[in-house]
């Protein structure tokens, strides 16, 4: 083989060891690049809402009547029945405020219709129709009584301030003790006096959203 032949020999192993060599780094640098790039980000999927549910309540003061708008003398419908507001008790304690109305209904009996606004995340109505049980020179205890075979647990009681308007058979203002227990199956009783006098007890029976419409506005 002549001088130069071994030159051009030479000279092409170079440069085919130069062109792996490039390549090797190129492809090196390739791996490192995607060891070290961040995952692609995941996109959730898309949930469809759910509907609402039909038994959804409504609003009150535009689905039904707000209850709170009640004035003595309205003629109202309470699940059906008609009612004459003959007059309220405006009744405050410890920054809790409600009002209970007295009723008459056709037959002239008298029903108390207990309206206050809970506090929760959001507040919440909550309506009441009262009816007076026999107590039988019973007063309110602090532990479990029993009432007509079933057991209630207290719940809240103290003294709370009230003014009257309207017809009640009360004083315009006074004080007001109670005594409130709940049965476990979440029947509500209340013992209430005015000024010291004797013992009433009623339980409540919860009105859903609908319930009370306003017949006829008083004059």
């Amino acid at each position: 083989m002549s001088m130069t032949s071994m030159v051009v020999l030479g000279l092409s192993i170079a440069t085919v060891l130069l062109l792996l060599g490039a390549f090797w780094a190129t492809l090196r640098q390739d791996r490192k690049g995607r060891r070290t790039s961040a995952p692609p980000a995941e996109v959730a999927a898309i949930e469809t809402p759910l509907a609402a549910p039909v038994s959804a309540p409504g609003h009150v003061g535009t689905d039904y009547t707000d209850p709170r708008t009640i004035r003595i003398g309205d003629r109202i419908e309470v699940l059906g029945a008609p009612q004459r507001v003959l007059g309220a008790m405006h009744i405050s304690w410890q920054g809790q405020q409600w009002t209970e109305f007295l009723l008459r209904d056709a037959s002239r009996r008298l029903q108390w219709l207990s309206v206050e606004v809970r506090a929760g995340d959001p507040p919440h109505l909550e309506v009441q129709l009262w009816n007076d049980v026999p107590t039988q020179g019973m007063v309110p205890a602090k532990s479990m009584l029993i009432m007509e075979g079933v057991e209630f647990f207290p719940m809240d009681r103290g003294t709370a301030a009230f003014r009257s308007e309207g017809d009640t058979g009360n004083p315009d203002r006074g004080l007001l003790d109670f005594a409130d227990y709940r049965a476990s199956d979440g029947r509500l009783l209340s013992f209430e006096r005015i000024q010291g006098g004797a013992w009433t007890a009623s339980y409540a029976q919860p009105l859903p959203p609908g319930s009370i419409s306003i017949i006829r506005r008083a004059s």
